[in-house]
């Protein structure tokens, strides 16, 4: 891969697995140095083994404000500014309307936007003019699904904050941008909370929709991660970029 990223310093959190992993290697790839976070201390060594010199492994949780800005102190400590804000972090569970209490609610939200709007805010003061925020929401903000209404919400709030940031972090010359995953096979799915054989359910009818047949794998999040994140996106400004196998076509 081209070392589009290099010289650059990029913050991904829930970067031990999945999408957040994918991205991390990517950028180790394009050149970046990380800094990378999540709850998983093993998933992160594993990253930080891969590149000594170019990894900071800090292991924390996003709703925790003593651990952000644990990793906001380590992160500038060892790197100084940075480029590249990636709030990956997140968390689905299926819940029904009716058993959508203020708990269930404020479960997710406190991961998938305050834990990724905290992030952001707390790096804002050391990021460098040029540097990219990215956010993580979902292609369900523009279809619907039964018994996701409480992560859908979560992640439609981050494509509205992606909007208002871009527009508001413009002139400081910082771009703010979001990728919206369709189905990606990550051990995200495994723990929506359904019972096996209901997932293998609805992963077949998911499956039916999709023009690729299957779901989609976390590398194609990380390859538009690290062009938006790139100079060659250097216009693009507030956008939610789906990336869904074809589901929200039809």
């Amino acid at each position: 891969m081209p070392k589009v990223l290099e010289g650059k310093v990029a913050v991904i959190t829930g970067a031990s697995s999945g999408i957040g992993r994918a991205v991390s290697e990517r950028y180790l790839d394009a050149g970046a140095r990380l800094a990378v976070f999540a709850r998983d201390r093993e998933g992160l060594e594993a990253i930080r083994r891969s590149a000594p010199d170019a990894v900071l492994a800090v292991a924390g949780d996003v709703t925790k404000a003593a651990d952000l800005h644990r990793l906001v102190h380590d992160t500038c400590e060892r790197f100084g500014k940075v480029d590249i804000v990636v709030p990956n972090a997140g968390m689905a569970k299926v819940v029904s309307f009716a058993d959508s209490t203020e708990e269930e609610i404020d479960k997710q939200f406190s991961v998938n936007f305050v834990g990724a709007v905290q992030t952001v805010r707390l790096f804002l003061p050391h990021i460098n003019r040029g540097g990219s925020i990215l956010f993580n929401t979902s292609f369900l903000t523009q279809v619907g699904f039964p018994g996701l209404a409480i992560y859908s919400a979560s992640k439609a709030a981050l494509k509205s904050v992606t909007q208002t940031l871009a527009a508001e972090l413009g002139p400081q010359g910082i771009r703010v941008n979001a990728i919206a995953p369709g189905p990606i096979a990550t051990p995200l799915w495994g723990k929506v909370g359904l019972q096996p054989e209901t997932l293998q359910a609805v992963a077949g009818q998911i499956n039916a929709r999709l023009m690729p047949g299957q779901f989609g794998k976390p590398e194609d999040i990380a390859e538009m991660a690290v062009f938006l994140a790139s100079d060659a996106a250097r216009n693009i400004y507030g956008q939610e970029i789906v990336i869904d196998g074809g589901y929200t076509v039809g």
